[in-house]
């Protein structure tokens, strides 16, 4: 079983990474739709708000990794290989590193590139203005804080990190360089 753990900036093509990932047979654990059934149970607005805030919360009650550590073992359970979606903090990656046949892969893209995907894929976390997409992941970006977000740091420690400025398919033979030769390795 190999776990493809996915970090990156907010529409950097996270959610394209792990579709493409589907459809070559991985199963498909979101941080996001843990958060949100969270939120749900707790009476909160689905928003990047209260994702931050409830992901905060779960990880300082209980180990920095909380979140990814249920989906691992979700994803153990199942016994196929398996992609988590979206490591966001220190201790995430940190736990995930502990784990067998584990590999971090990160994306990234021009900002303004970003911003148009999420516009356009009208996520109910996504309204928001341009500047209010930089501030939110400003707020991401860099805590030291292992129980919080920081992608920057997460980026750095990937195996692995794709630029997404071009096409779908040029992205998709980026993950085919990267995953595949990884499946072939642990077989």
């Amino acid at each position: 079983m190999l776990v493809v753990g996915i970090t990156g900036t907010i529409g950097a093509g996270k959610g394209t990474i792990v579709e493409y990932l589907v459809k070559k047979g991985f199963t498909h654990y979101s941080v996001r739709e843990f958060l949100l059934q969270e939120i749900k149970k707790r009476n909160l607005p689905a928003n990047r708000d209260s994702m931050v805030l409830v992901a905060n919360d779960l990880r300082k009650n209980n180990v920095p990794s909380y979140i990814v550590d249920c989906l691992f073992e979700q994803a153990a359970r199942c016994g196929k290989n398996a992609v988590i979606e979206s490591i966001r903090s220190i201790g995430e990656v940190d736990s995930l590193r502990k784990k067998d046949n584990f590999v971090l892969l990160a994306v990234d893209a021009l900002p303004q590139l970003r911003y148009k995907r999420i516009v356009e894929r009208n996520s109910e976390t996504d309204h928001v203005s341009f500047e209010q997409f930089l501030a939110a992941e400003a707020v991401e970006f860099s805590s030291q804080d292992p129980t919080k977000q920081n992608l920057s740091q997460c980026i750095s420690m990937a195996d692995f990190v794709i630029t997404n400025n071009d096409t779908k398919e040029d992205l998709y033979h980026k993950i085919e360089t990267v995953i595949i030769p990884k499946l072939k390795e642990i077989n």
